[in-house]
């Protein structure tokens, strides 16, 4: 650890010394010199990271890719290298390269070539302990095997792999309350890419961007034994062509939990999710929530496959005591099969754990709106709809279930929507009434069965104001 710190020494100063002018020269030709700022309204397509100016090969420096020798310092000083060279390529060639954990620096890309797999430590130590966001609430943990904080301008490429350790397994270390290393973790960061990369990772969630802007995930494949991509309080994202197999949700869009996510106020906004295969054991293909406290605008999801769900292939998910909003999800042109619950389910009542410091009152009931599904088609969803989960006093305001066509055993359930739109629903095999509500408005209701108030879920209770008001602490 003080070898790491004595490096980490070695990169500021030099930065900030004799190396400044080189930095600055590459960083002018990237358009970023001192004067210009970054713009927070980047288009929802990630603008490249920096054109590489150097290309250093780790086996140049030390490492030795045998799989059994450790090639932590050896990696992680060519990185470092490559940064203060003003940015390029840190190239690991054939090889296997069992590491601990590894820090990207701005306008370096890190490239897996062909044949050549980056392999996580079993051994703990080898992952700094920082602080980390874990569902919702930042705490003590385990850095991420590839990390990066405080980066402009960073990559990963492919076609190698990235393995996580066997022997690291689970979210949390049982002894210590301490979260467990993620696979690629990157926090408040922009300009960050990755792409054509084989990834597994056994316990923790895989993927794990938080406070980023310009984030672009593409033509990857990701194995997990919990979650696949989890975007945390990030903005302009873009997730496309990549294939999940999971044992939680493939993809799970957060932004903090409870009184701390509410007051650092930092939502998620512009994912854009397209040409996807989803495939999980365990609960969703694509889960919103459960941690919605600074809220989740503009997601758009596209041409995506639906192979496999225990629960429901999309959950929208939060509670009372979350607080914020979730508000314009659009998703169009979707094949939905293998999810052994059903196709879509709204619970904005009483998903994911209640926080010790809730939002407290009326501004604790999430707003959701603005939801619209369009041409999916289904294959022996147990139920199309599941979307009596929403509170009477902050109705889903805006809901189109537009061209759904296939087969399910139940239809639609639907309570507290107001300006519904349903039309052109053409799905057989049902049980029942195809259209079921209660204290739904809007177009295309006719015929809808009424659900019994015996039928629809039981209301939490009301969050008081606490005692002593909430401060970030």
């Amino acid at each position: 650890m003080s070898l790491q710190l004595e490096r980490r020494g070695f990169l500021k100063r030099a930065l900030q010394g004799a190396f400044a002018a080189p930095v600055l020269a590459a960083l002018d030709r990237l358009g970023l010199a001192q004067g210009q700022k970054m713009h927070v309204n980047a288009p929802a397509h990630p603008a490249p990271p920096a054109r590489p100016t150097v290309s250093l090969n780790v086996r140049d420096y030390g490492a030795i890719g045998d799989g059994t020798t450790k090639d932590t310092e050896a990696i992680q000083l060519t990185i470092e290298r490559c940064a203060v060279f003003g940015g390029g390529e840190v190239v690991l060639p054939t090889g296997n390269y069992l590491t601990g954990a590894l820090s990207l620096c701005s306008n370096v890309t890190l490239r897996i070539d062909e044949g050549a797999s980056l392999m996580g430590s079993p051994d703990l130590p080898d992952y700094p302990l920082a602080e980390v966001r874990w569902e919702g609430r930042w705490i003590e943990g385990y850095i991420g095997f590839i990390s990066a904080m405080d980066a402009s301008n960073i990559g990963i490429a492919g076609p190698g792999k990235i393995i996580g350790s066997s022997a690291v397994v689970g979210r949390v270390d049982r002894k210590t309350g301490r979260r467990l290393p993620a696979l690629i973790e990157f926090t408040n960061c922009r300009n960050v890419r990755v792409e054509n990369c084989y990834t597994k990772n056994y316990g923790m969630w895989s993927i794990h961007p938080t406070y980023c802007e310009n984030v672009s995930f593409k033509n990857l494949t990701v194995e997990s034994g919990a979650d696949g991509i989890d975007v945390d309080s990030c903005e302009h994202v873009v997730i496309d062509r990549c294939n999940f197999d999971t044992k939680d949700d493939c993809i799970s869009l957060k932004s903090g939990r409870g009184e701390e996510g509410f007051t650092i106020g930092r939502p998620t906004v512009d994912v854009h999710i397209s040409n996807c295969t989803f495939s999980d054991a365990y609960f969703a293909c694509i889960g919103i929530g459960s941690e919605t406290s600074a809220g989740i605008r503009d997601v758009y999801v596209d041409h995506c496959k639906c192979v496999g769900a225990r629960t429901f292939a999309i959950y929208i998910k939060t509670r009372v005591g979350r607080g914020a909003f979730i508000e314009n999800v659009s998703m169009n042109d979707l094949d939905v099969s293998g999810a052994r619950q059903g196709f879509l389910r709204f619970n904005i009542l009483n998903s994911g754990k209640h926080d010790e410091y809730p939002v407290p009152g009326d501004i604790g009931i999430p707003t959701v709106r603005n939801f619209r599904f369009a041409n999916v088609r289904v294959t022996d969803v147990p139920i199309l709809v599941e979307g009596t989960g929403i509170d009477p006093h902050k109705p889903l305001d805006g809901l189109t279930l537009a061209n759904i066509t296939g087969t399910c055993g139940k239809g639609i359930f639907l309570a507290n929507v107001k300006h519904a739109d349903i039309r052109n629903i053409k799905v057989t095999g049902y049980e029942g009434a195809l259209l079921n509500t209660s204290n739904v408005s809007g177009v295309g209701l006719a015929g809808a069965a009424q659900i019994e108030s015996a039928n629809l879920p039981e209301l939490p209770e009301p969050i008081r104001e606490p005692a002593i008001p909430y401060r970030l602490h």
